[in-house]
């Protein structure tokens, strides 16, 4: 995956139960999740509608489990160099906690977390096809990443530091929550913000573009899930919820805003 570095990549969901998490996941986003492939490990494609692939879904093992791993989304960021990045993420106070390692026929990845504990891969692919897995206004793609940080000044100095992120503009909000600080990436596109830890818990957030913001809030509800905010309409008329899964994975859905 050759994008500019500094870009998302790549997402995955941990499951404890990678079959219901298919069934959740295809109603709410309209996504195709691939079937239990052969072998030990349980890891299946997602498509869009459309039919390009924006990651993976994971079925956590016993020793997964055992050995701390709880269902959540993750992404990876892409960059030139792995083993110089991650060295780069723990002179600047992050931590490792998979050491880089090769998969073949897919790249080097190493699965790290920043000085506030929150946890991501770094990645460099083997294909010279580019990743198209983030994309604003794409259908069943990532629309937006959110950082629920609590040292929002040390963790916007971390990104920046280590993939080049900067921080273009930002917005109050209210009460004491602080601002919400846009993020660019690596190519320069703004793709989300951080902000300060508080009702919503720290950690990464990931939206994804579904067609219809009531109909997904409804099958969050319908599926077994949790809306815990929205509907809402977000700056530029987009209306989103934020939301848990059967298993206690938190995301987010965006969607068009209906006309007046």
């Amino acid at each position: 995956m050759r994008n500019a570095a500094g870009t998302p990549i790549w997402y995955e969901l941990l499951s404890s139960d990678a079959d219901a998490s298919k069934t959740f996941y295809e109603a709410v986003i309209g996504w195709t999740v691939g079937p239990r492939p052969e072998g030990d490990m349980d890891y299946r494609m997602i498509d869009t509608a459309s039919g390009e692939t924006v990651g993976g879904l994971m079925h956590l093992s016993p020793q997964m489990v055992q050995g701390g791993a709880t269902p959540t989304w993750l992404f990876y960021i892409g960059v030139e160099d792995v083993d110089a990045t991650v060295s780069k993420i723990t002179q600047a106070g992050g931590s490792v906690h998979l050491p880089a390692f090769d998969m073949p026929g897919v790249g080097r990845m190493a699965m790290v977390a920043d000085p506030q504990g929150n946890p991501f891969y770094v990645m460099r692919g083997e294909s010279d096809e580019p990743s198209r897995s983030w994309e604003r206004m794409g259908m069943g793609k990532c629309n937006w990443h959110e950082l629920s940080t609590t040292d929002q000044a040390a963790g916007n100095g971390f990104y920046a530091q280590v993939f080049g992120w900067s921080y273009p503009d930002k917005m109050e909000m209210p009460g004491d929550l602080g601002d919400y600080v846009f993020v660019a990436s690596g190519d320069g596109e703004v793709m989300g913000a951080t902000m300060k830890a508080g009702e919503q818990p720290p950690g990464w957030l990931f939206y994804f573009r579904a067609p219809d913001i009531d109909a997904a809030a409804a099958k969050v509800s319908a599926g077994g899930g949790t809306v815990l905010n929205g509907p809402m309409e977000v700056p530029g008329g987009d209306k989103v919820i934020v939301a848990r899964d059967p298993h206690g994975a938190a995301f987010g859905v965006a969607a068009p805003g209906k006309p007046a």
